[in-house]
């Protein structure tokens, strides 16, 4: 059975600086699941993107052209191979305050193309927006010569796992009252009351013991 060939989904965002080279980019996500490094071909320069991979698994070759807006710098560019995706941060070759208008350079609407709403930030509020650094995620990759930076174990490196809340030992919002901390100090102090409620009734079963002795020993 031959394979069949398609376009994969493209997801892009982007950042723009006059003053910081790094946080001047194109982030970019071509969903290709299941296409082991050696089936693939990537291709960069700066004005164009070429992409080719092969899935056995699922008998589909993915094949994408993108022709830029404007130039990027593929040398300070890093790219992250995982078993879903190839995820990319293209450096703008151009630093100005304004964003790109669009990712190509053919103003026509591609099908494929769409908008990464998780990573996408308005161009007015991306100096406010938090620290992205995607840059570094992408830890110990190398620029972009050919396959450069592509990595094989799937993992994405640079992460701090432990930012992203909900750490082991934790309080859990909206889970008061759940534990039996609380429970059980409220047993602690039923048990403590429960002898002085008998001892009222040793002392007075106590003392009618000693009466009736008593009288015992004056019939005497």
């Amino acid at each position: 059975m031959s394979n069949t060939q398609q376009t994969p989904e493209v997801l892009w965002a982007q950042r723009s600086s006059t003053t910081d080279e790094e946080k001047n980019y194109v982030y970019l996500t071509i969903g290709v699941p299941d296409v082991p490094a050696k089936s693939l071909k990537l291709d960069i320069t700066p004005t164009k993107l070429t992409f080719t991979g092969t899935s056995e698994s699922k008998k589909t070759t993915y094949h994408v052209e993108l022709e830029f807006y404007a130039e990027i710098d593929p040398e300070n560019s890093k790219t992250h191979h995982t078993a879903a995706n190839i995820q990319m941060v293209l450096r703008k070759k151009d630093m100005k305050e304004e964003y790109w208008p669009r990712l190509l350079k053919d103003s026509k609407k591609a099908h494929f193309l769409r908008t990464d709403f998780d990573k996408w930030v308005d161009e007015d509020e991306q100096n406010e927006a938090p620290e992205d650094d995607y840059m570094n995620q992408f830890g110990g990759a190398g620029g972009m010569g050919g396959m450069g930076g592509m990595g094989e174990d799937g993992g994405f490196g640079g992460i701090d796992f432990s930012k992203l809340g909900g750490g082991a030992g934790g309080d859990m919002p909206g889970m008061e009252g759940l534990g039996g901390g609380d429970e059980d100090e409220d047993d602690d102090d039923d048990d403590e009351d429960m002898p002085d409620l008998a001892e009222p009734e040793d002392d007075k079963t106590a003392g009618k013991g000693k009466s009736k002795i008593e009288e015992i020993d004056e019939s005497k």
